[in-house]
């Protein structure tokens, strides 16, 4: 199977940005440091809305994906950041080799 890309992108509640912003980056940097068949995995603030990112992820297989998704730090994000997201949007691509 071709890499899984996954496009997230995140709505913050505007009055825990602040906070939500401190759990992206930690979990930037732990996913970098520490996820098996993390090919990119590149955070983006929009231009045009204070408190939407999104992030862009390339991983070599779904199962890695999988593995990510069971880390403490990915599921500690979840935990931390529970009822301070407005919306979320996550789409899976798969690259095509042209």
């Amino acid at each position: 199977m071709e890499n899984i890309v996954i496009i997230a992108k995140i709505v913050i509640k505007e009055e825990c940005l602040s906070d939500v912003i401190k759990e992206l980056i930690l979990l930037h940097q732990l996913t970098h440091k520490n996820d098996k068949g993390c090919l990119q995995y590149d955070m983006h603030k929009d231009y045009e809305s204070n408190n939407t990112y999104v992030f862009v992820e390339t991983w070599e297989s779904q199962k890695l994906l999988d593995e990510h998704m069971s880390t403490e730090h990915f599921l500690s994000f979840i935990k931390n950041t529970d009822k301070k997201i407005e919306n979320l949007e996550i789409k899976k691509l798969e690259k095509l080799q042209l």
